[in-house]
């Protein structure tokens, strides 16, 4: 164990000193105020969240929807719905679509967010639960310095126990801060490949959209006519493939009990950080940095994100073909927005900052080029219904390997027409 002393507790020279007993009610003064920011659910102080997003969304200026930009946005999305018509056998809601702003945005998936990121949380926030009794958690001991005395120890044991709640503080920083960056990039609810409504309507956010095509030298109503149709088209498949995100949620919590908070780094931070940062929520999460969680490589862990990469490079393939399939003939800058699209999707676009801002980890859809390649040969092959009907059932899905095989997948499925098991055996 590291001789330093925690929370700034240095001697002037840098030499081991007794534990001085008269800081010592300060600081468990100040560990109680972080504790006591918001209400804590699921390992994730959901308070701090939402409330630090709406603070930077708000500094970073989000003016309301005007009407002429919701009428324009109501228009795209139904004219996108009439392309999309021919171009899948999903048919669309009877819902209008939506223009939202940044906050908006944050309220209208805020539910969602909670139950994505619940799993990460839990599993993170586990390793700083206490033992029974008031033993300080072996996880935590670091954070202890070499020299207190035991009636010192004993009182720092309770409130250490609490660990959990002050990691669920932490991560709700975390947390509101990745739903901010969120907020002023996403151009819809689909943007992250994952469902953050259920009401199947499509909704645009004008300012965003406007901020995508800057610099693009196309038409900004083109731009957003574009992007209306991959938004319908990820709604329309969400809404008709029922356990499409049944499966999203339950691959995230696969991969989520992999993950395991790097300790030495969380120790490290402590002991580096002074008192005062204790009390300022934002000047203890820039201590602690944004690498705070370490993964642990097992081969379950690494199987479950290569399930969660293809299930998003299928979407994304599947919207890529249809909505190539709707716009070829009538959409005069189609490319070139698609390439702009792929462009943000290689830098690392919104599902991609998102888990690495909470587990350290760019999360990217792999082969999404193999993926639309096989989509489009499936419709070439058997026409749109054929297509279409892969998403009848999880098993009927081709994997990895089919992906990088797309026409040894195609023979190894060249029967009857693909439409799934009875409603029965699903």
């Amino acid at each position: 164990m590291s001789g330093n002393l925690p929370f700034g507790f240095g001697a002037p020279d840098g030499g081991q000193q007794p534990f001085d007993m008269s800081q010592l009610g300060a600081m468990l003064q100040q560990l109680g105020r972080l504790m006591q920011q918001g209400g804590a659910e699921g390992g994730v102080s959901w308070d701090l969240a939402r409330d630090g997003a709406r603070q930077a969304i708000s500094a970073k200026g989000d003016p309301s929807v005007s009407d002429a930009e919701r009428r324009a946005v109501v228009d795209a999305i139904s004219l996108a719905q009439v392309w999309l018509d021919p171009a899948t056998s999903y048919p669309a809601s009877s819902a209008d679509g939506l223009a939202w702003s940044r906050s908006e945005w944050l309220e209208g998936t805020f539910p969602a967010w909670q139950r994505i990121v619940a799993p990460i949380a839990e599993h993170v926030s586990s390793v700083m639960s206490a033992p029974a009794g008031d033993a300080v958690p072996p996880e935590l001991a670091a954070l202890l310095p070499e020299g207190m005395p035991p009636e010192a120890a004993a009182m720092m044991a309770p409130l250490m126990a609490m660990a959990k709640q002050m990691g669920s503080a932490m991560f709700g920083m975390q947390v509101g801060q990745a739903l901010a960056a969120l907020a002023g990039e996403v151009v819809g609810v689909a943007d992250v490949g994952v469902p953050l409504t259920n009401d199947s309507r499509p909704v645009l956010l004008p300012r965003n959209v406007e901020q995508f095509g800057d610099g693009l030298g196309i038409p900004v109503d083109e731009v957003r006519l574009y992007l209306a149709l991959r938004e319908c088209a990820h709604q329309r498949l969400f809404a008709h493939v029922p356990w499409l995100a049944g499966r999203l949620e339950g691959a995230i919590d696969s991969y989520a009990r992999g993950i395991r908070v790097d300790t030495d780094r969380l120790g490290e931070a402590m002991r580096s950080s002074d008192p005062a940062s204790l009390q300022d929520p934002s000047r203890l999460q820039e201590a602690l940095g944004s690498d705070m969680f370490a993964l642990v490589e097992s081969p379950e862990q690494q199987a479950a994100l290569a399930r969660l990469e293809t299930l998003l490079a299928l979407i994304e393939g599947w919207v890529s073909d249809v909505v190539t399939q709707a716009s070829a003939a009538t959409h005069p800058s189609a490319e070139r927005v698609e390439e702009a699209v792929r462009r943000r999707r290689a830098a690392g676009g919104p599902a991609e900052r998102t888990f690495a801002s909470l587990v350290g980890r760019e999360l990217r859809p792999r082969a999404l080029r193999e993926a639309a390649q096989l989509w489009r040969q499936l419709r070439e092959t058997r026409g749109i219904e054929g297509r279409d009907a892969l998403w009848a059932h999880p098993d009927l899905l081709p994997d990895a390997e089919d992906l990088s095989d797309p026409g040894g997948f195609l023979e190894r499925n060249s029967g009857d027409p693909l439409t799934g098991p009875e409603p029965d055996e699903q």
